[in-house]
């Protein structure tokens, strides 16, 4: 069982930037993603596997600070930070070597990537960009899975994301990390795709900063929505104050 009050989390922005170079699997994890995890042991080993765990969610920073955890964030490290935090390095890096990068986005429908890639030519002129659209599938066959890690090495990506949504993204890419040939950062970041194509909005930057992201997406999906952050948020406190008994 993943539990906050033991779990290692990356605590600041600068602890991010700092992580080191190779193979390496970022992680993020936020209320829904911790609630799962109590009743998902596959994903919990597979968050807590990782090299580096953000603190994707005020209410994971305020609860850390509550239990009095192990690592106390001093803010939230959204996928979006991991994102923005991995491109800009990797564009210094090509930069500074006087060649391009390669950057893989593999998860997320065609037209999502298609986006994807006519943003990064323009906010990101040296990073060469690799895309992978696995199919839609509630468990991959063993053909999808080879496919995927063939598109993979075949791309030899400097940075490769993926975006297939928790907890699938999470456990495919901890299941599959023995088999996968890189030699760089690897970030499960889900909604970050459609983000970063202008597919879903994100909240306004008042709202990020005062925690209420989830409450944006509520407005923005209520249907879909609702019962993850009415029942969810309710079901968080109650795990965290567990924590403390």
């Amino acid at each position: 069982m993943l539990r906050l009050k033991t779990v290692s989390l990356v605590t600041t922005l600068d602890e991010l930037e700092h992580l080191p170079d190779g193979k390496l699997l970022i992680n993020t994890i936020n209320a829904h993603s911790y609630n799962n995890a109590q009743k998902d042991p596959a994903f919990a080993e597979a968050l807590c596997g990782g090299d580096a765990l953000l603190p994707d969610g005020m209410s994971i920073v305020m609860a850390c600070r509550l239990i009095r955890a192990k690592s106390r964030p001093q803010r939230r490290i959204a996928g979006w930070d991991l994102f923005v935090s991995e491109m800009q390095r990797l564009q210094r890096k090509a930069e500074q070597d006087g060649e391009k990068r390669r950057v893989m986005f593999l998860g997320s429908s065609e037209p999502v990537l298609e986006r994807i890639v006519q943003r990064i030519h323009s906010d990101y002129p040296l990073l060469e960009v690799h895309t992978y659209s696995p199919p839609y599938r509630a468990e991959f066959y063993d053909t999808d899975n080879t496919d995927m890690l063939d598109a993979i090495h075949r791309a030899d990506p400097d940075l490769l994301w993926i975006g297939m949504t928790a907890p699938k993204q999470e456990k495919w890419t901890f299941e599959h990390w023995p088999q996968m040939d890189v030699h760089c950062h690897v970030g499960t970041i889900g909604a970050v795709f459609d983000f970063y194509a202008g597919t879903l909005r994100r909240a306004p930057e008042w709202m990020q900063r005062c925690g209420l992201e989830w409450l944006f997406r509520l407005l923005c999906e209520p249907r879909r929505m609702w019962r993850r952050y009415i029942f969810g948020n309710a079901e968080f406190l109650t795990r965290v104050i567990g924590e403390c008994l």
